[in-house]
């Protein structure tokens, strides 16, 4: 198998140049957050990525994990993967220093985790779960929930879960089942969940469920769910660990992919009760919930890019390889990547990962912003712009993925039908991230609902206006074509939205039947917008080879890339007649 390689310059341009980190510093107040300092972080989180966890992803893919009587036991290798990651202290970089954590810049995160996702997705799973449930337990768990349990869980020595899905109850939260019966200081916790992510497994000492239930005077749907901690080892008061708590995982699915990572059916009181403890407020568990799906929504996103990133390495080095046929221009038979349409295939890889990075990427600068920017106003208007980008860095980039991991074995041809290559399992691993974390029509639904309808098109018009203003900047070093395409984009996003907020009030069935259209015209005109952007800024790069390609890179994504926004647009202009016309019974 190839060894993955991370693409630390390209990391590295986009936090520095394409998103400003100096500019970033400042308006954060946060010295620590240097170029200086980044470079260190990109160098050795690569080594752990390279060395210790790449090696083990197709060894974990076909071995997978064993339901035991002791619980869930995972692949050979990972336990002391993991141990090597928690230790090196990357689980805590983001985090606050009073529990131990190192107070970087989210952004910073960012890189370490791609470097993590395109490894081993399977392994890189556990940390992903276990920062989203930091984030939650940070922002509404009591001071003493938070005494407990935050420091063990940024350090990774504790990991966590999140725990909605019921067998009769997915997207719909309102039918949720799961009960909690107030029992002195805690709750007894009775119910099943599925498609529980790590669940369940033998790498660490305990595990922190985040669990969805109903209290007993609870009112219908989603407002009478509130959410609890659920510790696989309840802890004493002197924080050692105590008695086994009643949550236990009766099964593992047998999935299509991330075969690594334990997906678990997960009993809840099956002995009398589960001994959970509140977070946050009575019957505002799924408001809190939100804190950890919202963080995870953007990193499964990035989990898309990193996917994309290993697919598309992996072709590179098989087309850069595999001898077929002569190439137009060629008078002998060579590697494939010298024809055309291999190289279609690799730079239609190659753009649209770049394009989703510097997407995500953007998402997590202003998810800094809207934490620690110096006033009210600035930080408001960061998490404005975060609500907007995460739907489409989650919902574009993993779709993007999809295709990406698609030509990746197209370009191998038939070696790519067969699993010994490695081509396959990237399809695989990459056909939940449309799923996870809510689907991409949910995030769809998501962009034009509360994000667009809910503030009157206010969020996309500031964003359209900030596009804008970067064509004026720097728009100027681009081809007329690539202009006149650009600036076409961005009015039709604009006509699209404009659209939704005029007709669906008339016809109810609109913003359902546009949603994906819309989403995926935003995520390829903000595709182009960060590539015109990366073209202009990487002309100052010390890297004049690194520079050259970056902006043909770009050139391809605005020439052959952003045009597919007209299809979208074209959708979203006939609306929702020929969408529903047939009865449901005749379909």
């Amino acid at each position: 198998m190839p060894e993955y390689r991370a693409p630390l310059e390209e990391m590295n341009f986009v936090i520095d140049q394409l998103h400003d980190l100096p500019g970033l510093a400042a308006a954060i107040d946060n010295e620590d957050a240097n170029a200086e300092l980044l470079a260190a972080v990109l160098t050795e989180s690569d080594k752990l990525a390279n060395q210790v966890w790449s090696p083990l992803n197709w060894p974990g893919d076909q071995q997978g994990v064993q339901l035991t009587d002791a619980g869930v036991k995972v692949a050979d290798g990972f336990a002391d993967a993991y141990k090597q990651y928690a230790e090196g202290g990357w689980n805590s970089l983001c985090f606050d220093p009073e529990y131990g954590g190192q107070g970087l810049p989210f952004s910073f995160s960012m890189p370490v985790a791609e470097m993590a996702q395109a490894a081993n997705m399977s392994l890189g799973l556990c940390p992903l779960l276990t920062t989203g449930a930091i984030e939650a337990i940070t922002a509404h768990a009591s001071e003493a929930l938070k005494a407990t349990y935050l420091e063990k869980m940024i350090a990774g020595e504790w990991t966590g879960t999140m725990n909605l899905t019921e067998p009769h109850a997915g997207t719909d939260l309102a039918l949720l089942k799961s009960t909690a019966t107030p029992a002195d200081d805690h709750y007894l916790i009775k119910g099943q969940k599925i498609f529980i992510t790590w669940g369940d497994h033998d790498m660490t000492e305990n595990i922190v469920h985040l669990v969805l239930a109903r209290l007993p005077d609870a009112p219908a749907g989603v407002k009478g769910i509130s959410l609890f901690l659920v510790p696989k080892f309840l802890v004493n008061e002197d924080g050692s660990l105590g008695q086994r708590n009643d949550v236990y995982a009766l099964n593992v699915e047998h999935k299509m992919g991330i075969h690594a990572s334990p997906t678990c059916v997960m009993s809840y009181g099956d002995n009398g009760g589960a001994i959970g403890y509140l977070v946050g407020e009575p019957h505002a568990g799924l408001a809190a919930m939100f804190t950890m799906m919202n963080n995870a929504r953007l990193v499964v996103g990035l989990q898309g890019v990193a996917i994309a990133d290993r697919a598309y390495q992996h072709a590179v080095a098989y087309a850069q390889d595999r001898v077929q046929c002569i190439a137009p221009g060629r008078s002998e038979v060579g590697a494939i990547i010298h024809h055309p349409d291999v190289r279609r295939m690799l730079m239609t890889m190659r753009g649209l990962t770049e394009a989703a990075r510097a997407i995500c990427y953007l998402n997590a600068k202003h998810i800094d912003l809207s934490h620690h920017a110096a006033t009210p106003e600035a930080r408001s208007a960061a998490n404005k712009l975060v609500g907007l980008l995460t739907p489409i860095a989650k919902g574009w980039s993993t779709e993007v993925a999809q295709e990406i991991t698609y030509h990746g074995v197209q370009i191998h041809g038939g070696m790519g039908f067969v699993e010994e290559t490695g081509a396959a399992q990237y399809q695989r691993d990459a056909r939940i991230l449309t799923i996870y974390e809510g689907t991409t029509g949910i995030q769809a639904l998501d962009l034009v609902g509360r994000k667009t309808l809910g503030d009157s098109g206010a969020g996309m018009a500031s964003l359209i206006v900030a596009m804008r203003a970067d064509v004026s900047e720097y728009g100027q070093g681009l081809s007329q074509l690539q202009l006149d395409t650009m600036v076409a984009g961005i009015d039709a996003l604009e006509q699209a939205y404009q659209k939704l907020l005029s007709e669906s009030a008339e016809d109810p069935m609109l913003p359902g039947a546009i949603s994906y259209d819309l989403l995926m015209l935003a995520g390829y005109v903000c595709g182009g917008w960060q590539m015109m952007r990366a073209s202009a800024l990487v002309t100052s790069h010390d890297n004049q080879d690194f520079a050259a390609n970056k902006q043909a890179t770009s050139a391809y994504y605005l020439e052959h890339l952003l045009p597919r926004f007209k299809g979208h647009l074209a959708s979203i202009e006939v609306g929702s007649e020929s969408l529903m016309s047939i009865a449901p019974e005749a379909m």
